[in-house]
């Protein structure tokens, strides 16, 4: 595995007690592998890629567990050694990522910048490779001069990932890199982190609640729910059959272009707030299948087939 995260426990220590925003979430990444992180806002996962990268704003803590990148306890590095993994080692795409390029720096320059910082490149190599970068996100390297008002908001975000991959790391997280996208340019986005993939055999973790980019993009999936993953599988599997009733759920609420056409589904509530979680299962306030011991017990992972699920109903 090139990362095993290990009962991460991530708070936000606020005057109200702590906020549990990952509470003992663990799984690992192979080599060259897109591994998703699905579910509802609020459950943990953009957290969880921010452990990944030690990035949790004030006022979050990593409390406990362990993040094993290649070997390295990202949790117990130096400051030093930090600035040294991020970017060349790991990098990241946040969320709204297209808005954050400077609106008065062409954007040649701003990926330039980046590699200076963290290469020992001649300015001439970092123009080269920015252009490089540009034409491999589909961009033509002639417009490695234009400003980012010159370009659509998908070219934007291309012009985000060349720069997350301007160091060449060995694993990109991809946090809602399409949320602010019209449906074709999230395609055409999805078809480039694709290509990357396999040209660059590059490890992928892509974060999203969109379940039709993880079906089209990832390997495998974590399903996670209120600071805890629920079900762990093959992409195949968890669309094929889910065995987790939040999984389930999830998919039941999304519509398919190729299923009979029905009513979609929908769940009941709001995850719960992460400061007095609900005691015994987590989901179990707003799970039609719900049983006494669901309301009293935390359900363990467990292996199903090819699933990990944490649910104390499926047999």
């Amino acid at each position: 595995m090139l990362l095993e995260i290990e009962n991460l426990e991530t708070y936000y220590l606020t005057r109200k007690g702590a906020v549990k925003a990952t509470d003992g979430v663990s799984f690992g990444v192979g080599n060259g592998e897109v591994f998703g992180l699905a579910g509802e806002s609020g459950c943990g996962k953009t957290t969880t890629g921010l452990s990944i990268m030690r990035l949790v704003p004030s006022p979050g803590q990593i409390v406990g567990g362990k993040i094993i990148f290649d070997g390295k306890d990202i949790v117990q590095m130096s400051d030093d050694d930090l600035r040294n993994f991020r970017w060349k080692a790991v990098s990241v795409v946040f969320q709204g990522a297209m808005n954050a390029l400077n609106p008065v720096m062409i954007v040649g320059k701003q990926i330039v910048e980046g590699i200076l910082t963290h290469e020992n490149v001649t300015k001439k190599e970092a123009w080269e490779r920015t252009e490089e970068l540009l034409d491999l996100v589909g961009i033509s390297s002639e417009r490695v001069k234009d400003y980012p008002h010159e370009f659509s908001g998908g070219m934007r975000q291309r012009v985000m990932i060349a720069m997350a991959l301007a160091c060449n790391p060995k694993l990109l997280i991809a946090d809602e890199p399409i949320t602010a996208l019209d449906v074709i340019v999230q395609r055409q986005v999805l078809t480039v982190f694709k290509d990357l993939q396999r040209k660059l055999n590059l490890t992928v973790i892509l974060i999203t609640h969109d379940l039709s980019a993880m079906a089209a993009t990832c390997d495998r999936l974590a399903i996670m729910y209120a600071g805890k993953i629920v079900e762990q599988a093959s992409t195949l599997s968890i669309f094929k059959r889910p065995l987790h009733p939040y999984t389930k759920a999830l998919i039941g609420a999304f519509p398919s272009i190729r299923g009979e056409k029905k009513s979609l589904e929908f769940i009941p509530g709001a995850p719960p707030e992460l400061i007095n979680p609900p005691e015994g299962c987590r989901f179990h306030p707003r799970c039609q299948y719900s049983e006494d011991i669901c309301k009293k017990e935390e359900p363990m992972p467990t292996v199903r087939g090819d699933h990990l699920v944490a649910c104390h109903i499926i047999q």
